[in-house]
């Protein structure tokens, strides 16, 4: 579970958020400029609050009334940004095993090749992402994400970039890696089809204030077109 409360302010916006978070898969829906961003980027430690805590299955990651807070990589949570970010100088393979590499070998949870089948990057790993589609890029930011073996998965509009063709590849892959590989998950985006496919509880954000979870209409198995419907 992962549960927190934070404030924090920059010029004349401020950030208010208190949850707690048992679902599988939750998804915070919000117009841009809500704070959602900012909110993921406070929960990896990329971002230092004014006050609050964090704690993630009861290990507390921040608070800031006994100064704990624990650097992003002590926190072992993945994040996928919009733009998945990839080492352009690397191959596919190499821009998987980046943190694949750094982790002990009681630490790896998760197989390279399993999330290589998963994600379907066999035919991908010898070439360098300039030679990828953008649904291909961002496959591969995602599996070198879980590869990371996280404790808790981050995804801040992971298909922003994307059209509505390469959003309908994506989103089956995400929601396999959420069923197969059992990582919790915060999904962030202004799309409320894509948060209903993916989420199994959805909370709103608007102007720095996160609202109450509720349950999400999760789109089925077959036949779910997800589109660019907004929050609007």
């Amino acid at each position: 579970m992962l549960a927190f409360e934070l404030k924090f302010r920059r010029g004349d916006f401020q950030l208010s958020a208190c949850a707690e978070l048992a679902a599988q898969a939750t998804g915070i829906l919000g117009p841009s400029g809500a704070g959602k961003s900012t909110l993921l980027a406070i929960l990896a430690g990329l971002i230092h609050p004014d006050s609050g805590w964090i704690r993630l299955d009861g290990q507390t990651l921040l608070d800031t009334t006994t100064r704990i807070d624990l650097p992003p990589w002590r926190r072992h949570i993945g994040m996928l940004f919009q733009d998945g970010l990839l080492f352009p100088h690397m191959s596919v393979r190499n821009n998987l095993r980046y943190g694949y590499r750094r982790l002990g070998a009681d630490e790896r949870t998760i197989a390279f090749d399993r999330v290589v089948e998963l994600l379907e990057l066999r035919a991908l790993l010898d070439r360098r992402p300039s030679l990828l589609s953008g649904g291909e890029r961002q496959r591969v930011a995602l599996g070198r994400a879980l590869l990371y073996s996280p404790r808790l998965l981050l995804l801040d509009e992971p298909l922003s970039s994307l059209d509505d063709r390469l959003k309908q590849q994506i989103l089956p892959f995400l929601r396999r890696a959420r069923d197969e590989l059992a990582i919790p998950m915060v999904y962030v985006s202004h799309s409320r089809a894509e948060i209903e496919y993916i989420a199994a509880a959805v909370m709103q954000m608007r102007d720095g204030t996160l609202a109450a979870p509720r349950e999400a209409r999760v789109a089925g198995d077959s036949g779910a077109t997800v589109g660019a419907q907004s929050d609007t």
